[in-house]
């Protein structure tokens, strides 16, 4: 076999310098991080749990059993708070929450708990010690807590009575921003 007759059949890709191989090896994936990244820019970014959109409905079962439906509280002033009785900020912010609850209460307040990767026996221990009243849903799965973008407790939403989205507070409430977003939900007719 001649030097002509090898250089028939390919390239030799051994001895190529190793830039130009990964060059070659690297512009397919650099031309689809492009046009993916042009593709996703055009998509709108709407979330479901935007402030001014009606709040994602869920149907979950409390510690005691009972059901929860959020679109059955229509006509009410809502807060849904993600906690877990392991969750520092949740024990903190407890209080604050138990406060409104019992000062809005005959105003037609409604909280509704949603236990975040928590076990049932700690939530109703937890409930039980502090003085929580209202009810507390298991999420066992985890699907309201996706439908709701929720990555970490506390996160608490504020509903207002035609069921839209009027506040989120991501991470610990004080008792002034509590205040505030107690006040925009009951305000709402």
């Amino acid at each position: 076999m001649t030097a002509g007759t090898a250089a028939h059949r390919g390239l030799d890709l051994r001895r190529l310098p190793m830039r130009h191989l990964l060059l070659a090896a690297s512009t397919p994936l650099i031309a689809l991080v492009v046009v993916g990244t042009l593709l996703i820019g055009r998509l709108p970014v709407v979330s479901p749990t935007a402030i001014g959109n009606v709040a994602p409905d869920f149907a979950l079962v409390d510690l005691d059993g009972n059901p929860i439906q959020l679109s059955e509280l229509r006509g009410q002033p809502v807060i849904v708070n993600f906690w877990a009785s392991w969750c520092g900020p949740c024990v903190e912010e407890f209080p604050l929450l138990r406060e409104a609850a019992e000062r809005h209460a005959a105003d037609g307040l409604v909280v509704v708990g949603i236990l975040y990767q928590d076990r049932s026996s700690a939530a109703r221990g937890f409930m039980e010690r502090h003085g929580g009243t209202w009810a507390t849903a298991q999420d066992p799965d985890g699907r309201v807590a996706g439908a709701y973008g929720i990555f970490a407790p506390p996160e608490t939403f504020f509903i207002g009575r035609d069921g839209t989205i009027v506040a989120r507070q991501i991470g610990q409430f004080s008792a002034t921003s509590l205040d505030e977003k107690v006040a925009a939900i009951m305000d709402e007719e």
